[in-house]
């Protein structure tokens, strides 16, 4: 499992470097609902709790939810559900909930309920649908976003950029590449 875990981050790490390099980046975490559809959080919302909030919610979590405790954004309870721990931001206007998760080393993140980048079943489909431990094949969701999908203990993660400009990308290859004496370019 730690191997796993461990390939999964370097794929993931590479794929947010690529993108990081290129422009806009979002991640998304889709969940498969017991009754059938999916769940989707976002990498990056408008509530944003400290780790200590979190890992005290965290540690109160209960089935049917913890009692009230008072946050940098009011009132918060936490939810232990079959997909994680679920911290409900009562006082919040949007982003009302958040999803807990750890990594290997323990390191917290927070999923978003609300977020920028939007997606339709049907490409939440393609996405589940495509994910491998190491990563699916890379998908266009439309003229502007590609995405590649990685399934992981929580559900299915997906790394979504922007790809640079056919142009932007050319300046990156060289116009004529010599080969070493006595070797023949591939024709």
């Amino acid at each position: 499992m730690k191997a796993f875990r461990g390939r999964f981050a370097a794929g993931l790490l590479l794929v947010l470097l690529m993108g990081s390099a290129v422009a806009q980046n979002d991640n998304l975490l889709i969940q498969m609902l017991p009754a059938g559809g999916f769940r989707v959080w976002h990498g990056d919302g408008s509530s944003v709790l400290s780790d200590d909030e979190v890992m005290l919610l965290d540690s109160l979590a209960e089935p049917q939810g913890s009692a009230p405790i008072t946050t940098s954004l009011g009132a918060a309870r936490a939810r232990s559900t079959e997909q994680g721990v679920v911290i409900e931001l009562a006082d919040a206007t949007a982003d009302k909930a958040l999803l807990v998760d750890r990594d290997a080393c323990g390191h917290l993140k927070t999923w978003h309920s609300e977020g920028r980048m939007q997606i339709s079943e049907n490409q939440a489909i393609d996405l589940v649908m495509a994910a491998v431990p190491g990563g699916g094949p890379r998908m266009v969701l439309d003229e502007q976003h590609h995405a590649k999908s990685f399934l992981t203990n929580l559900g299915v993660m997906v790394a979504i950029w922007r790809p640079r400009s056919a142009a932007s990308r050319a300046q990156d290859v060289p116009a004529a590449i010599d080969p070493p004496a006595g070797r023949l370019a591939p024709q």
